[in-house]
């Protein structure tokens, strides 16, 4: 069989450009984790002027498609018909996705990670886990170190997994807050929330918000409930707020250095983002399980792939090098070009 993607339209031109090439390389890693390799000829090819990414497969059954549902930048799914070469018939698609999706498209501010691109970077990070193949029935526990306003957390939340996240900047944590805990009253999602200091031997050693939710009525009578645990902190801390091998997906995407600095507790304001990975690497990969993947995207024209990758490794994480990974590499704009890394903590 012959199949042909069509993708996702995007608000962002940029990104636009890039998301054909980059739907190839994450097609190649889901045909890898989770489909047995079975996926072959993936290729980007126009129809009717209009650009698809193509890829010919055995009979995909309806586990296979909840798999490839979840593309980042999958808009439709067809069947190419084996006697009309153009003439196409659409696949349903069963995604992940627990929630409406203006949880995800709501948050507008600058610096805002593109929604497409933190999907792709929580799938990459994911394929490479030692439970890649329990992405539909499994509750994963995802960490972003970096959170920002928590485009991660909402995208690991539209999942049905638990989101953690750590910020050191106090408007964005606010910020974070009072959208989720808003937008969780107005869709009438039943939740439980706490939002307050954190104190250590009487000092506020910063602010946390822990909300408990439920998707549906039903599953909360079921006891079917999804946690998101913010912290106001410094990444570095994050081991004060949560156990070593505690969590299954670290996500982060590292401050460019460029409109924004990096912060240590060491150092303060950085311009270069090693500092911070450096300095955060160890501490992440105690918090990751054995088996855990982490997936963190930079700007490659303020730190080279080989050094982000050394100081991966210094950590004790094992490095994917496959050609599909180095693909993942994009323009941002003029000053950003973004890469990604994807590494996995050994099993014990």
């Amino acid at each position: 069989m012959r199949y042909a993607i069509l993708i996702l339209p995007s608000a962002n031109r940029v990104y636009a450009e890039s998301a054909v090439a980059l739907t190839t390389a994450e097609l190649t890693l889901f045909s890898s984790a989770v489909l047995g390799d079975r996926l072959g000829d993936i290729d980007a090819r126009e129809i009717a002027g209009v650009p698809y990414v193509t890829f010919e497969a055995d009979p995909l059954d309806e586990r296979d498609l909840r798999h490839l549902a979840n593309l980042s930048s999958l808009y439709a799914l067809f069947e190419e018909s084996e006697e009309h070469r153009g003439l196409l018939r659409p696949v349903p698609l069963h995604r992940l996705d627990r929630f409406d999706d203006d949880l995800i498209t709501i948050p507008k501010y600058a610096g805002k990670t593109n929604e497409q691109f933190t999907k792709l970077l929580l799938n990459a990070t994911l394929l490479a886990s030692a439970d890649a193949h329990r992405m539909l029935d499994r509750r994963f526990t995802v960490l972003d170190p970096l959170a920002g306003r928590g485009t991660t957390l909402n995208q690991a939340m539209m999942y049905g997994y638990d989101a953690l996240g750590v910020d050191r900047d106090h408007k964005d944590f606010e910020a974070y807050a009072a959208f989720i805990q808003r937008w969780l009253k107005e869709k009438r999602i039943k939740h439980k929330a706490e939002h307050g200091p954190v104190r250590r031997n009487r000092q506020v050693v910063g602010r946390r918000l822990r909300i408990t939710l439920a998707a549906t009525k039903e599953q909360h009578r079921a006891g079917d409930t999804q946690r998101i645990d913010m912290v106001n902190a410094d990444t570095t801390r994050a081991l004060e707020f949560w156990k070593a091998g505690s969590v299954d997906l670290i996500v982060a995407d590292a401050p460019y250095g460029v409109q924004h600095g990096s912060r240590t507790a060491e150092r303060g304001l950085a311009r270069n983002p090693l500092d911070l990975l450096r300095a955060a690497a160890p501490v992440w990969a105690d918090l990751l399980r054995p088996g855990g993947a982490l997936g963190i995207a930079w700007n490659t024209h303020v730190a080279t792939r080989d050094d982000a990758a050394a100081a991966l490794t210094a950590a004790g994480l094992a490095v994917a090098d496959t050609p599909a990974h180095h693909r993942l590499a994009h323009r941002v704009d003029q000053s950003i070009h973004r890469d990604v890394l994807i590494a996995r903590k050994p099993a014990a």
